[in-house]
């Protein structure tokens, strides 16, 4: 899995499809994105009812924009560590500091930075953002991001166990 989580990369804001995408064609946008990591997934199913609760806004014509769609990969990846109302409240907070572009890419280079790391693929944590900018929505979303990542290098150690790949020895300090 190293090799796949080397080459990882989310697609950015403005690489995401400003023309809309339907349901089905979102969830397989997202999906075909996610599937390196190997153990993220998200159904129409699910997104609908995201919609319907609330956390994520309307399609307009039944078509999913750039930030919905940003919104959906967040979500399909802290999921698996965060309650679906604190990943609101995330969002809640993200909304009063930054714009969807600014969280989002952030989110993206800080998951594939500890991802690296992680996986033991870079010997240090690079420093995203402004060493000034110590919010605490900056610190729960690393906070978050960590836990993500030990929970894919963890299914993929097992996963190695059982025999289906061989893997490096990780960095699995937590970043300072």
């Amino acid at each position: 899995m190293s090799a796949c989580i080397e080459q990882f990369r989310l697609p950015r804001y403005r690489e995401i499809p400003d023309v809309g995408l339907y349901l089905d064609q979102t969830v397989k946008y997202i999906n075909r994105s996610l599937a390196p990591l190997g153990c993220m997934e998200i159904t129409s199913s699910m997104v609908s009812n995201y919609v319907k609760k609330g956390y994520i806004n309307n399609p307009v014509r039944k078509q999913y924009d750039a930030d919905q769609i940003a919104y959906l990969f967040f979500i399909s990846i802290a999921k698996s560590v965060l309650s679906m109302e604190n990943i609101a409240r995330l969002f809640d907070m993200q909304k009063k500091t930054y714009t969807s572009q600014v969280a989002y890419d952030f989110f993206c280079d800080e998951l594939e930075n500890m991802l690296q790391y992680t996986f033991g693929l870079k010997a240090e944590l690079d420093e995203i953002g402004t060493p000034e900018d110590k919010s605490e929505t900056k610190t729960m979303l690393r906070s978050t991001i960590i836990a993500v990542t030990h929970i894919i290098y963890l299914s993929s150690r097992f996963d190695s166990m059982s025999g289906e790949e061989s893997e490096t020895e990780p960095h699995l300090s937590l970043p300072e």
